[in-house]
């Protein structure tokens, strides 16, 4: 009697019987409930698909008698996700997961005829299916420790009460704060409220850890039934929900038929206890699967022991550490921002659960920055004492929710500090100067161009099958750098930061900006030269985001080449560095592509004695069983003792991280010669040279003095 325009499927109409011109989609279920009711039709259910049990047999549905749990009641799901709405999950799709559920379940089968289980209250025959059952077990927890005495209930907790004196009248007190006090209970009434006060103290659910699985079942229960027992106290509904991954093996699922299964108790005697919580933290936090890969997790001990011995090495050599201030040296005032950005950092991937970001941030790249500032400092005035002693307290502190046997042990017996790293407060964060954050990066960046542009003009070249000369290796470097952009730049990144999208991280399509920067009277002479810029452009927004579109830089790029001179050249194993800017050199065409942010450097072979009062002077290591040497180097009249330090350093690579002290011979003619005797100490004939003491060159004598006193032909160091 009806009829259905198959063209259209589901979007089509109606075209004859009792509901002609409704669309199908409306009068399907209308028929359908019409057919049930005459006796024309009956509703069967059968599998979206094949369904193959665990004894290789084909499943059918059975129409058995069943309780429901109605899920799809819509006061009761608008409660729910109203509570989902006030619950962290984290991560979005966590989120869209809960409510792709919420959106299709219904009715929910909640008991089973066979196994473990509770028995339902109203219809004992039957149990609690385990995903419907302990949905709030965790309210039970808050009072478990008053209620057993063991881990199975055998024995009576602390409160003396037994199983049958907890009836629903109890629980209801200690649960709900609307119900009225028991009075026919034969607890102490004082036993109730403390058992009342506990439950309200640990409540609610500040955070449930489960599998990503369980989305779409238990834990969505787990919402429904806390707003249904709640259902007047949303304060006690439950804060967030963190769902995760299964773990992986070396990339691969965990099995049996593998052999790739390891327990906890196996992981602990291989990689150690603190190896296996560092390599889990390691293996991901996303909810994608976490791999625990079995390299990385070796690796993790080994540099858990270079860590450890690095700081028993460096608590010794503290008290010859430089003190005083810590905000003179720009290296310095790096370092305390670099702590600051990690503790911060840190702190907030450890609350939001990122424990692979909290490692990262807290660990592998604080480690980076504190090799950074040994390298700067070595290149410097050395390691301030405080900011070291600061280094020390906040790594050890914020790596030992990972690791904290190791940490405890540093934190005790190695930095001597009372009671245990686990009572130790989170290090306090001063603000962080992103400018600073920003001048290292550049800083590194700009070094690590340098040294490949340096391998560059050394290597030989060949052209058309020849081999031309390679350069001389050179010995000065020559840095140029630009404090503004030129017009025609400063008027492109001004049309490129109007047109910037933020949210998307991105910009319009080149033909788009095209049309109208070539409008631009500044820009018109420069259009061969414009679109390779705005490629520039674009590709630092994508790496440093949108600061780069600032036509200023937040810090002084000469500022920054000047105070680490000596870093650049150590780095580059140079022994002179010119610093020019843009706008004063004699070839403008040479630098027409030097903006801030992109300097340029030259290397060339030169003179650089322009002092000719100088002595060659011999430098002997008096210190047995060292790999440091006896050196011969030119030293100049005016040079300051960290200078010729410095040179020291750039001649013996293995000096570059250590702290040498020079000496001066009492004596300067017999000093060298003397043999020491077994009772005397070896400094006897020797003074120290201050590291801001000026070396001088007396013509009369042709020698080298320091504060009047004779050098001599030889001077001594020791290495720490």
């Amino acid at each position: 009697s009806t009829g259905i325009n198959a063209e259209y499927g589901e979007e089509g109409v109606m075209l004859v019987g009792c509901h002609k011109g409704e669309n199908v989609k409306v009068a399907k279920p209308l028929i359908k409930e019409e057919m049930v009711a005459a006796g024309e039709a009956f509703k069967y259910q059968e599998p979206e698909k094949e369904i193959i049990s665990r004894s290789g047999d084909e499943c059918v549905i059975a129409l058995c008698d069943q309780w429901f749990l109605e899920y799809g009641e819509e006061g009761w799901r608008e409660k729910t996700n109203g509570c989902l709405r006030n619950v962290e999950c984290y991560f979005d799709d966590t989120r869209q997961a809960f409510e792709r559920t919420m959106a299709w379940l219904h009715e929910h089968a909640c008991s089973r005829s066979y196994g473990l289980g509770t028995k339902l209250p109203w219809d004992e025959q039957w149990l609690v299916e385990s995903l419907s059952d302990s949905t709030i077990y965790m309210a039970y927890y808050t009072v478990a420790h008053y209620l057993q005495g063991d881990i199975y209930g055998s024995q009576p907790g602390s409160a003396s009460i037994t199983p049958d004196q907890m009836t629903h009248e109890v629980w209801d007190y200690v649960y709900l704060k609307s119900a009225p006090y028991p009075t026919s209970s034969t607890i102490p009434r004082d036993t109730l409220e403390m058992l009342r006060r506990e439950f309200r103290y640990w409540y609610p659910v500040d955070l449930r850890s489960s599998g990503k699985d369980l989305v779409q079942n238990h834990l969505t229960y787990w919402l429904y039934n806390h707003t249904a027992v709640w259902e007047d106290e949303p304060e006690m509904w439950p804060r967030s929900v963190r769902a995760n991954g299964h773990l992986l093996m070396d990339g691969e699922k965990m099995s049996k038929s593998l052999g790739n299964i390891i327990s906890l108790s196996e992981g602990v005697q291989i990689y150690s206890a603190d190896g296996l919580r560092l390599a889990l933290a390691d293996a991901g936090d996303v909810l994608e699967d976490a791999n625990f890969n079995t390299k990385q997790a070796n690796a993790g001990i080994l540099r858990l022991h270079t860590f450890a011995e690095w700081v028993t090495e460096i608590v010794g050599q503290l008290p010859s550490m430089r003190t005083g201030p810590k905000d003179t040296l720009l290296y310095d005032r790096i370092f305390a921002n670099d702590i600051n950005r990690a503790l911060s950092q840190t702190e907030v991937h450890f609350g939001n659960t990122m424990f692979r970001e909290g490692l990262k941030t807290g660990f592998y790249e604080f480690l980076t920055a504190r090799d950074r500032y040994k390298e700067l400092a070595a290149a410097g005035q050395g390691m301030h004492r405080g900011l070291v002693e600061r280094y020390l307290r906040a790594q050890i502190t914020i790596l030992a929710p990972i690791c904290p046997h190791l940490c405890d042990y540093l934190w005790r017996e190695v930095m001597g500090e009372g009671g245990s790293v686990v009572n130790a407060p989170w290090p306090a964060a001063g603000p962080v100067d992103d400018s600073l954050t920003k001048a290292v990066e550049h800083l590194m960046e700009c070094v690590h161009d340098f040294r490949i542009k340096l391998i560059n003009y050394t290597k030989p070249n060949v052209k058309k099958g020849k081999s031309i000369t390679p350069n001389e290796p050179p010995n000065r470097i020559t840095v140029i750098y630009a404090n503004d952009y030129p017009a025609w730049q400063e008027k492109t990144l001004n049309y490129l930061k109007s047109q910037y999208n933020a949210k998307e991280n991105s910009f319009p399509e080149n033909k788009e900006l095209l049309q109208y920067l070539k409008t631009v009277p500044e820009i018109k002479p420069f259009m061969k030269k414009l679109m390779p810029f705005v490629a520039f452009v674009k590709e630092q927004v994508a790496v440093k985001g949108s600061s780069v579109l600032e036509s200023h830089l937040s810090f002084s790029e000469r500022d920054l080449f000047l105070q680490n001179e000596e870093y650049i050249l150590r780095s580059l194993d140079l022994d002179d560095i010119q610093l020019v800017e843009s706008s004063s050199h004699p070839d403008q065409k040479l630098v027409a592509d030097v903006c801030p942010g992109k300097p340029m450097c030259k290397f060339e072979k030169c003179s650089l004695d322009p002092v000719t009062e100088s002595c060659v002077t011999r430098v002997v290591n008096i210190q047995p069983c060292t790999p440091h040497f006896t050196m011969n180097f030119l030293v100049f009249d005016t040079d300051r003792v960290e200078d010729v330090i410095a040179r020291m350093k750039r001649m013996d690579r293995k000096l570059k991280t250590k702290q040498v002290n020079l000496f001066r011979y009492v004596d300067p003619a017999k000093g060298p010669r003397q043999m020491l005797a077994f009772d005397q100490p070896m400094m006897w004939n020797k003074r120290p040279l201050d590291l801001d003491t000026t070396v001088e060159y007396d013509p009369d004598t042709r020698a080298l003095k320091v504060a009047g006193k004779v050098l001599g032909d030889a001077i001594c160091y020791t290495v720490n």
